[in-house]
């Protein structure tokens, strides 16, 4: 199967396309009653991949099967900390491999981004304001170091082509009220922090990432479930322990190396503009990375 990169196909046997993201095409099912009456979604990725709120104009092949197989492997890893919304993998044959079969769920509107080290957008923060989302931090703390705790950080979820907002606790506590905060808060480091020291098993850190939860569709359902991809290369900064050194930015695992290409002379990039297409040493090296997370985090060797 080629790779999906520009446009979802309007219809796959048996689901309809209702919505696309960045890197997910989403379909319903065109009947009910064939998922035992279940609110349903097909959840495909593509091969698209974005960086500074942009979606970028060349794919990465593979990308999308690599995601949806490392989050199904970690639903497997946390299905003892909270529910996933994961049905089955009985997809159409053009979207093998990349796709899966979700239960719909009422979305809380909130990212919930978990830290254990200090980088990127929450370094730039910290660095002007001495806290990540209103939480304060240590003085003296430097580009990649580990917190003693992790560190809850939300954002606002933003529309298609604009940037979330880092927001406070007290912001997610009066958009959703004081008890589901404190229930993403609490679900989110838990998470993290399993996947934090599975992942240093295998010699990978887990710097950050982010999660997303929802509620069933059933009235009265106020169990958050763990929804979309998990911790993959897209949604998460993967470093190497071997490595690992503070006070510059890491190796990584992840799409931090397209981010730094965009941002190098060689691209020409000017921020806020239509981004130019990846030329194929970068797709070749972003490729790699990708293959090498799944295969440091499972075990396995990937097989396209």
């Amino acid at each position: 199967m080629g790779t999906m990169s520009k446009t979802p196909n309007e219809s796959l046997r048996g689901w309809t396309h209702v919505a696309s993201g960045k890197v997910r095409d989403l379909y319903a099912p065109a009947d009910l009653s064939a998922h035992s009456g279940r609110d349903a979604l097909l959840i495909v990725a593509s091969d698209r991949i974005s960086a500074f709120d942009h979606v970028l104009p060349t794919p990465i092949p593979d990308k999308g099967k690599i995601l949806t197989a490392l989050t199904l492997w970690w639903f497997e890893q946390l299905k003892d900390v909270t529910d996933n919304h994961f049905v089955s993998v009985h997809v159409p044959k053009e979207v093998e491999g990349r796709a899966m079969i979700a239960e719909r769920l009422q979305m809380v509107p909130v990212e919930c981004v978990v830290r254990g080290y200090i980088t990127g957008s929450g370094y730039q923060e910290y660095k002007e304001t001495g806290q990540v989302c209103g939480i304060t931090l240590p003085e003296g703390l430097v580009d990649g170091d580990r917190l003693d705790e992790p560190i809850f950080t939300p954002a606002a979820k933003a529309d298609l082509g604009e940037h979330d907002e880092n927001i406070t606790f007290e912001q997610v506590e009066e958009r959703v009220g004081k008890e589901t905060a404190r229930q993403l808060r609490d679900i989110s480091i838990a998470l993290y922090t399993k996947a934090r020291d599975l992942a240093e098993e295998r010699g990978v850190i887990l710097a950050d990432t982010k999660f997303e939860f929802g509620y069933r569709m059933q009235p009265g359902e106020t169990d958050l479930i763990l929804a979309d991809e998990i911790l993959t290369p897209d949604s998460s900064r993967f470093w190497l322990i071997d490595s690992y050194s503070p006070g510059k930015s890491q190796p990584s695992l992840d799409k931090q190396y397209i981010r730094d290409w965009l941002k190098s002379e060689e691209s020409g990039w000017v921020k806020d503009t239509p981004p130019p297409e990846l030329p194929d040493h970068v797709v070749m090296k972003t490729q790699e990375r990708y293959r090498h997370a799944y295969e440091r985090l499972t075990g396995e060797t990937w097989k396209r």
